[in-house]
C-alpha cells in the first residue's frame, strides 16, 4: 500500500498532497513542505477525514479573485490534459467554459481558432500562464503534441480523446501527448467527437504520428475480446439471442459492436470451449 507523500511545493493545476495545518471560519489551511499555504473552503471540508496534521489530496486553481484555492472536487481535466468543454459565457476578450468547478475556465480570444458560441462544445487543453500563475484553456493544441514516439510500443493500451472526424475516420489525442488516427473501417461501435475511449497502438509512423485501434491487436486478442462481448450480452439478455453465423453483418455491428469476421471467430471459440450452444436460429449460454 502506497503512503501519501506531502508535496514539496504547491503546484497550480495539479492534484497536491498537503498537510492540514489549521482550522478557520472559512475552511482548512493546507501546507506544502516549503511552508506555503492554501485555503480549502468549508464546502470541501470533511472533518472526520481531515484532522489537523493529516494529509489531503486537493486540486489547486485560482478563485474569482485570482487567489490560489484548494478543491477536493476535480475538474474535467488537469494541467496539460484535454477535455471537451461547453462554453457558458462569451466576452469581447474571450470565452468561459464549464470544467466542473465553481469558477469557469477562461479561454482567451488569442487562444481560439474560431468564434466560440455559447452552448457549443470544444476540445481544449489546460495550460498555465507562467507570469500570472493562472490556468487557462487553448484550442490551439497542435504545438503540444509530441513526435518522440520512442517510449511507445505496438499493441500498447492507451487512453484516447476523440478530437475530430475526417474523411478517413477520426483524429484522436493519445495519453494527452500524441496525435493519432483511428480509421473508419476499423470502428464497430458508436463514436463521436469528445468521447473518451480505450485503444491500442496499431502503427508507429515515421512522420511522428500514430495509428490506433479500438480493438486489441492480434488474432488471439480479437477472438478473446469478441468472446467477452458475446458472453456479456447473452448474460444481459437472459442467456439466449437470435443470432447465428448467418446473421446480418450490420445487425452484428449494431448489437455487438463487432465486425462479422471477429464475431464469427468469437462464436467459434465459445462453441469449441462449450460455453455457448448454437441452435437453429439462436445462440444460448450453456
Amino acid at each position: 500500500m502506497n503512503e501519501k507523500i506531502k508535496n514539496l511545493t504547491i503546484n497550480m493545476g495539479e492534484i497536491n498532497t498537503l498537510e492540514v495545518m489549521r482550522d478557520t471560519d472559512y475552511g482548512l489551511f493546507l501546507e506544502a513542505k516549503d511552508g506555503e499555504e492554501v485555503l480549502l473552503p468549508n464546502a470541501y471540508v470533511e472533518e472526520a477525514d481531515m484532522p489537523i496534521g493529516g494529509l489531503v489530496d486537493a486540486f489547486i486553481y485560482t478563485d474569482s479573485e485570482d487567489r490560489p484555492v484548494a478543491s477536493t472536487t476535480l475538474p474535467y481535466a488537469l494541467l496539460g490534459g484535454y477535455g471537451y468543454f461547453t462554453v457558458v459565457d462569451y466576452k469581447s476578450y474571450g470565452a468561459f467554459v464549464n470544467w466542473g468547478l465553481p469558477k469557469d475556465l477562461f479561454v482567451p480570444l488569442s487562444q481560439q481558432k474560431e468564434h466560440f458560441t455559447i452552448g457549443k462544445k470544444y476540445v481544449l487543453r489546460i495550460c498555465l500562464d507562467e507570469q500570472t500563475n493562472r490556468l487557462y484553456a487553448t484550442q490551439k493544441i497542435g504545438k503540444y503534441f509530441s513526435r518522440d514516439l520512442s517510449k511507445l510500443e505496438l499493441k500498447q493500451e492507451v487512453n484516447m480523446l476523440v478530437l475530430a472526424q475526417t474523411p478517413l475516420g477520426y483524429k484522436v489525442i493519445v495519453d494527452n501527448l500524441y496525435e493519432a488516427m483511428l480509421f473508419a473501417n476499423e470502428i464497430f461501435e458508436d463514436i463521436k467527437k469528445g468521447d473518451y475511449k480505450k485503444g491500442y497502438i496499431k502503427t508507429i509512423r515515421k512522420d511522428g504520428k500514430l495509428d490506433v485501434s479500438l480493438q486489441s491487436i492480434g488474432k488471439k486478442a480479437k477472438r478473446n475480446d469478441a468472446s467477452k462481448v458475446i458472453v456479456s450480452l447473452l448474460e444481459e439478455r437472459g442467456g439466449k439471442m437470435d443470432f447465428t453465423y448467418k446473421s446480418d453483418a450490420n445487425e452484428i455491428k449494431k448489437i455487438f459492436a463487432l465486425s462479422k469476421k471477429d464475431y464469427k471467430r468469437g462464436l467459434t471459440q465459445l462453441i469449441e470451449s462449450k460455453k455457448i450452444e448454437l441452435l437453429e436460429s439462436s445462440i444460448r449460454l450453456i
